[in-house]
């Protein structure tokens, strides 16, 4: 793990046009808005945030996120619910995962109720809007110095 955290923040397909996108459930931030809020949240920590519409591509941003990465912190968006090759990519971390979601999931629609990324999440913040990132980069944070705390475990452990 590197010495200053590194925070990884994906977004999944739609959120490039956040602002834009349903503004009565997702807001009228900007996806640029929300970059901004997370790296002040992260307190000095790296924060690398990417977005994509590709499933394939953040497959291979969680792969990097494995050895580059101190946490994860993912806002599936739609592949949360439909994404196995997402939960099997997030089942190879070893690093804490955060599930993020700007609306809460489980007041909408049924078939948003649940998600495979929620298997293997750390914990979930939803329903606050941007501040559900800023509360997911403060709880990675806080990860991150737990785990660079924790006394290395040796081979006999």
């Amino acid at each position: 793990m590197p010495e200053t955290p590194v925070i990884y923040v994906l977004n999944g397909p739609n959120l490039n046009l956040l602002g834009v996108r349903e503004p009565d459930i997702y807001g009228h931030e900007t996806l640029a808005d929300v970059q901004a809020l997370c790296e002040k949240a992260a307190e000095g920590a790296k924060v690398v945030f990417l977005q994509s519409n590709h499933e394939g591509q953040l497959i291979d941003w969680v792969h990097e996120a494995r050895t580059e990465g101190s946490v994860l912190v993912i806002n599936p968006a739609g592949y949360g619910h439909t994404s196995v090759a997402l939960l099997d990519a997030l089942k190879t971390l070893s690093i804490p995962v955060i599930e993020c979601h700007l609306s809460n999931p489980a007041s909408r629609e049924e078939f948003r109720h649940k998600t495979y990324v929620s298997l293997v999440a750390t914990g979930v913040v939803a329903g606050f809007g941007p501040q559900s990132y800023e509360l997911a980069v403060k709880a990675a944070v806080k990860l991150a110095a737990e785990r660079a705390a924790a006394p290395a475990r040796s081979s006999k452990d």
